[in-house]
């Protein structure tokens, strides 16, 4: 009798051989990964989610004392606490997301060996269930934002607001782009971890977390302007704020750069994660 089997698993040999099929079909397991990212984080704790809230609030405190206080970096007029928690709120997704790409391979190393399915739901469930971090961030900054403006500062926000999910979605991917690429070259080198560890912290300061783009000497605005964070910061704080710019060239080269970028980091994951076993 002629055998008929549901599921049938044939070995890539192509650079191109992208399982996209098998993202949709393997969509209860991505939900189930997403559902365990945040039950982990809040089991046994006794704020919960609170945590996502007392972490920047602390930041943004240190950063007025240091950076607001003791160096005078300049917030384009709008007040410390809120310029300060703009910045960290998108880059503390941007940093979450991509921690959890770059940990695809050795995090996971133990399910992988066991069972087969397409990788790549692990690092977009990482990127979507940080999305709770941010709106929980989201709500804090709103509510800093709400204060401010019944207070009677000034603060332009206008209808570039709209572009918010687009700048989040920009963020997310270039986090998971980076941490996919980290992520296969760690199976083999793994000293890199500490030196990507490193290289994000000072990522950031060439990042306008901290600083306006404005409040940088003009020969510096050309190198800043290569990172394709920096239009999504200026875009997001002029949109709710007045400050910054909205540069929609900046815009269309981040988006090119992620496009890309992540188009790259899916060919080197896929090729990595078919021996990736043999060498971790």
């Amino acid at each position: 009798m002629k055998e008929n089997w549901t599921i049938e698993i044939k070995p890539k040999k192509k650079w191109l051989d992208i399982d996209l099929k098998g993202l949709w079909q393997y969509r209860d397991l991505y939900y189930m990964y997403v559902k365990r990212d945040i039950v982990i984080v809040y089991k046994q704790t006794i704020l919960g989610p609170l945590w996502f809230l007392v972490q920047p609030i602390l930041t943004t405190i240190m950063y007025m004392f240091v950076f607001g206080g003791l160096a005078g970096i300049s917030t384009d007029g709008v007040p410390q606490p809120l310029f300060y928690m703009s910045g960290i709120m998108l880059w503390n997704y941007f940093n979450s997301a991509f921690t959890e790409s770059s940990n695809v391979f050795i995090k996971n190393a133990g399910v992988f060996g066991k069972v087969y399915f397409p990788r790549l739901v692990v690092p977009l469930s990482g990127i979507t269930s940080n999305l709770i971090k941010l709106g929980i961030q989201l709500f804090l900054f709103a509510t800093i934002y709400l204060y401010f403006y019944f207070q009677g500062v000034s603060l332009s926000m206008n209808w570039s607001i709209c572009l918010f999910p687009l700048l989040v979605i920009l963020i997310a991917f270039h986090a998971m782009a980076g941490g996919l690429i980290v992520s296969a070259l760690t199976v083999k080198y793994r000293d890199l971890t500490l030196l990507v560890t490193f290289g994000i912290q000072l990522f950031m300061y060439a990042t306008p977390v901290i600083y306006p783009l404005s409040a940088t000497p003009a020969k510096y605005h050309d190198i800043l302007l290569l990172n394709p964070l920096t239009s999504i910061f200026e875009a997001f704080k002029y949109s709710c704020m007045g400050c910054g710019t909205l540069d929609w060239g900046g815009l269309l080269y981040s988006t090119v750069f992620m496009l890309v970028s992540m188009f790259l980091a899916v060919i080197i994951f896929t090729r990595v994660e078919r021996n990736f076993m043999d060498t971790i």
